[in-house]
């Protein structure tokens, strides 16, 4: 386990106490016996306003991560932040914080691990001999473009040596800061080497200013996707999570406006809700919409055996039952309607060079 609370803070880029989180809760650590119990007149006292971001340094020795897993499209991923300050309520990597000693909470929103070292060490492991050229997803856990990439650009960086390399590259995110980067990406993409999925969960501006506070407005991100698809770039919009009983009757509104943006593809994944996140997110049914949240989760557990989450290959990213058979019949309807899906985009390798950084006259 890494003990982010050792490890020295950065920085700050936020010089006042930000508003707009996720959640103002900070649930008990799994792995942690021990919980600090704050009294709810203190924690919701003006006088003690929520913290501002803390960014700590992540001394991770490797930036390339695997995975055997057979539901999701790439076996290797970049990951150049840990923790995300969008503060998306529903977010499934909420749970991996734990494994920092940190709370899935607001530590998730506030404490983010930054790899300082992610492009000299990608440049490092796609020139050693026994890399094998494959597609890198960005990222498979937290977003690439939250917030401070826009100071710190560890993801453009990143991408300035997928481009040295012609090495293929996934991108997934909720921010339209991915727009900066159209230059890499489309020039990635005339070598089939570049892809690009914008996540719209809603259409909703106020729906998505409590849900996903930090992140781009549903407004902005189907501009990302106008944006990117001008660029050359092949972009596709992730209906993600689909929320049953508050987001899943947004299926073919949301996919009709991508494909008006010049998305080419879509794909969706239920909301699954593992470990304490269940809690999490029921507790934010219970502040924003206590009308809705019994249909919510009874919803869920449809989807999910009976329980609100399932881990199980093969079923976690679909879920199982009538209700996600209506799911999946309501997004083949969307996609017929709108023209999308008729062909799987597969990147190429084709255009890999080891040793990239050395090609200055091609």
């Amino acid at each position: 386990m890494i003990n982010a609370m050792s490890l020295p803070v950065l920085q700050s880029h936020n010089t006042k106490v930000p508003s707009g989180r996720g959640t103002d809760a900070n649930p008990r650590n799994r792995f942690v016996p021990l919980d600090l119990i704050v009294d709810d007149e203190v924690a919701h006292d003006p006088a003690n306003p929520r913290p501002a971001t803390a960014f700590l340094r992540d001394t991770t020795r490797s930036i390339i991560a695997h995975n055997d897993s057979p539901d999701v499209g790439f076996d290797a991923s970049v990951n150049p932040y840990r923790g995300c300050e969008h503060g998306c309520i529903y977010c499934f990597a909420r749970p991996t914080h734990e494994y920092l000693d940190f709370s899935l909470g607001l530590d998730f929103e506030t404490k983010i691990l930054v790899k300082e070292d992610a492009p000299e060490l990608l440049r490092k492991e796609l020139s050693a001999k026994n890399w094998r050229p494959q597609t890198l997803g960005f990222s498979g856990v937290t977003d690439p473009y939250q917030p401070v990439e826009r100071k710190l650009k560890l993801t453009r960086r990143c991408l300035e040596v997928l481009a040295e390399f012609r090495n293929p590259v996934a991108m997934i995110t909720k921010n339209h800061l991915i727009t900066r980067d159209a230059d890499l990406l489309g020039g990635l993409a005339r070598h089939n080497a570049a892809m690009a999925c914008i996540s719209v969960t809603t259409l909703d501006a106020d729906l998505a200013r409590v849900m996903e506070p930090r992140a781009s407005a549903p407004r902005a991100r189907l501009e990302a996707i106008r944006e990117l698809s001008a660029a050359g770039v092949p972009v596709g919009v992730l209906v993600a999570p689909v929320i049953p009983g508050l987001t899943d009757h947004e299926m073919l509104p949301i996919i009709a406006a991508a494909r008006e943006h010049g998305a080419s593809f879509a794909g969706y994944v239920p909301l699954r809700l593992p470990f304490g996140l269940k809690d999490l997110f029921s507790e934010w049914l219970t502040r924003h919409f206590p009308d809705r949240r019994d249909k919510v989760l009874n919803r869920v557990r449809s989807l999910r055996g009976d329980k609100l989450n399932d881990g199980n290959f093969h079923t976690r990213m679909q879920g199982q039952g009538p209700f996600a058979d209506q799911i999946a019949a309501m997004f083949k309807l969307a996609c017929r309607k709108a023209g999308m899906n008729d062909e799987r985009l597969k990147l190429s390798t084709a255009a890999f060079r080891r040793h990239g950084a050395q090609s200055l006259f091609d």
